[in-house]
């Protein structure tokens, strides 16, 4: 059984490495010797930089999955009282090592657990995306870890839609003669003006008119123009749109697919262009699997409460998770969201090692339940 100072130091020692997306492999290097020497029978490195560990045989396969990047930026590593300061230790280096800790501390049965840190969630989420793909990696059930606070769960996330705007006017003109050409950037605004109309009136089917349940979106990118004196030619835009679970992402591109068609016959011999950058569906678990049941009951057991079921607004590796290998899957961990990616990002250290432990009581539960339903 591993101790409380051992498990603050592993933190610690995490959080020391500095593990931006794409610079993350001395970070799994390290953690795979760790697992070597808690016990797991495979630790290995797949061709992404993903660290996975196993540990048992048989049915049933619990995935216990994490990310190991963080955003970039330092904030040194220190503990400070009752709480751990590093980049990471809210999102998500708590949850990841609380993961792999409860899977070394769960004793050898009939079951199998895996342990993986993967890669790029921060970025473009290459990590799940390889994972998903490994044929011999097929669990029954997955948690994926994110600071969630340790009575919550996360059972919903939206999907979302990346789409990259391209408006051309074909021409440009000096600033001081703006109506000898039509101006790129305004014509871009215009036309997003015409989208959020569509938008604004999509119909969700829901009576619940929650943030999680409605279509939301916004502008993150605009670029246009080649100098400070001439009326811009181009201009590119970038709309995140999230997708509720009423919904799929192909409800709302083919409604803007539509317009867009329709903007571009208005508009003659204006150039209009759209591609897809990112389409991820949106997920929502099944609130009845024994993996929620088993995850409700440990936090119960620890708590005296029950948890609160959460439907986020945001997109995660949970989605990918969830709608590729099309099983249960939530979103779990120790740790405050609203501290993520700030400067003074850190982890209630009582919150992190009660994590552990929930996480280990949801293991026990989720082979009993497992085995009950087999029966």
């Amino acid at each position: 059984m591993v101790s409380s100072a051992f498990a603050i130091k592993l933190l610690q020692d995490s959080l020391e490495i500095y593990s931006p997306s794409r610079s993350e492999s001395k970070l799994a290097n390290f953690l795979k010797d760790v697992c070597m020497d808690l016990g797991f029978e495979q630790a290995n490195i797949d061709s992404v930089g993903n660290i996975i560990a196993i540990k048992g045989t048989g049915d049933p396969v619990i995935l216990l999955c994490g990310h190991m990047d963080t955003v970039p930026g330092i904030v040194p590593v220190r503990l400070d009282g009752d709480y751990m300061y590093g980049r990471g230790a809210s999102d998500a280096k708590a949850p990841l090592i609380s993961m792999l800790l409860s899977a070394a501390d769960f004793p050898k049965q009939n079951g199998t657990i895996v342990f993986a840190g993967v890669v790029d969630e921060e970025g473009n989420a290459t990590g799940i995306k390889n994972l998903v793909k490994d044929k011999n990696l097929r669990p029954h059930y997955a948690i994926f870890g994110e600071p969630s606070g340790i009575e919550n769960i996360t059972v919903s996330y939206k999907g979302r839609l990346e789409i990259r705007l391209l408006c051309d006017v074909n021409n440009s003109a000096h600033a001081s003669a703006p109506w000898l050409s039509l101006n790129a950037i305004e014509e871009i605004y215009n036309i997003w003006n015409s989208l959020k109309t569509v938008l604004d009136n999509i119909d969700v089917n829901t009576t619940t008119k929650n943030k999680a349940n409605l279509v939301s979106y916004s502008i993150t990118e605009v670029s246009g123009g080649s100098s400070h004196n001439v009326t811009p030619q181009k201009c590119r835009m970038t709309i995140d749109i999230r997708i509720p679970t009423s919904m799929c992402c192909d409800d709302v591109l083919n409604l803007l697919d539509v317009k867009i068609n329709e903007i571009i016959k208005e508009k003659g011999p204006i150039i209009v262009k759209y591609h897809v950058e990112d389409k991820t569906e949106p997920f929502q678990a099944n609130t009845s699997s024994p993996l929620v049941r088993s995850l409700v009951l440990a936090i119960l057991e620890n708590r005296k409460k029950r948890p609160l079921l959460l439907k986020k607004t945001g997109t995660g590796d949970m989605n990918i998770l969830g709608n590729v290998l099309n099983i249960p899957v939530v979103t779990y961990g120790p740790g405050d969201p609203h501290l993520s990616h700030t400067t003074d990002e850190r982890v209630y250290i009582k919150e992190y090692l009660t994590g552990i432990e929930i996480f280990k009581n949801t293991l026990f539960h989720m082979m009993r339940l497992h085995k009950n339903l087999q029966k």
